[in-house]
């Protein structure tokens, strides 16, 4: 989990980087992001349609852009080359929360069996804290755009974020033992067939909600609308792929339909104001 300590070293690591890029001269650009997630996770099946618009949640972000365009030190263009002229950095933090349940093909209301009843009783809940760096490549000329020679300027990126995650897990299912009812950690309340690739006594659990940190790679792409001067929207639809299969703390490995780590869909609003 995220605490102080490291929230402290992620802002002193930000600030750092600020200040070294404004001794470069290099102008900034500050701004917010918001839209909704979908989750890609162990929750019913990844290609069923119910399932990917049923666990979908929200994402909200800071985002700060290095723009080599454009020099804060004497309020002129930078030296006119390609780099400089179609790439931004962009650096974030963002965090994203999603409730999951299982839905789709193994829920269908005509199964009545004790394991889809153990299936619609679970629930989770995905929450992630990010921080990371993409590389923003614009085909159309950044000068151009900022002179307003055309209102929109198309984008893609690439890049890596660090992730912290820390999932959620309970259990709706009317288990009649009473000792097991809303403990989703009481193996009498988990699908059964979870446990096929489980040796019997083995310590190994398809659930886990103890959290932790893993890398990310992150793609995206959208296009900007310049509003004033000074002020752009942001449309940006992004693929954020995670390196590990915890992160909506379900990994169970039945039949290879939980073969791939998890990942997310976000589609995300902005709104970034040029500091310089």
């Amino acid at each position: 989990m995220l605490n102080l300590k490291h929230l402290a070293s992620i802002f002193c690591l930000l600030f750092l980087c600020f200040t070294a890029s404004a001794q470069l001269g290099f102008s900034h650009e500050l701004g917010v992001i918001a839209g909704p997630v979908q989750f890609r996770s162990d929750f019913g099946s990844r290609s069923d349609s119910k399932t990917n618009f049923g666990n979908s949640g929200i994402g909200v972000g800071i985002v700060h852009y290095i723009n080599f365009s454009y020099r804060a030190d004497c309020n002129c263009y930078a030296t006119d080359t390609y780099f400089s002229d179609h790439f931004k950095l962009r650096n974030e933090i963002s965090w994203n929360r999603t409730n999951l349940e299982h839905l789709g093909e193994w829920v269908r209301p005509e199964l009545v069996s004790l394991q889809a009843e153990q299936l619609r009783g679970h629930k989770g809940v995905a929450q992630n804290f990010d921080i990371g760096t993409q590389i923003e490549f614009f085909p159309l000329s950044i000068r151009s755009f900022q002179g307003f020679a055309y209102r929109f300027a198309p984008f893609v990126s690439l890049g890596v974020h660090y992730t912290t995650f820390r999932p959620k897990a309970s259990t709706t299912f009317d288990n009649p033992d009473p000792n097991a009812f809303g403990d989703v950690f009481d193996r009498s309340n988990i699908y059964s067939y979870w446990f096929d690739n489980f040796p019997p006594g083995s310590d190994d659990y398809p659930i886990n909600v103890d959290g932790g940190t893993t890398w990310s790679v992150v793609s995206s792409v959208g296009v900007r609308y310049k509003v004033s001067r000074f002020a752009d929207l942001m449309l940006d639809l992004r693929w954020q792929y995670y390196f590990d299969d915890w992160i909506d703390g379900l990994d169970h490995n039945w039949r290879d339909y939980d073969k791939h780590n998890d990942w997310l869909v976000w589609l995300n609003f902005g709104y970034i104001y040029y500091l310089d």
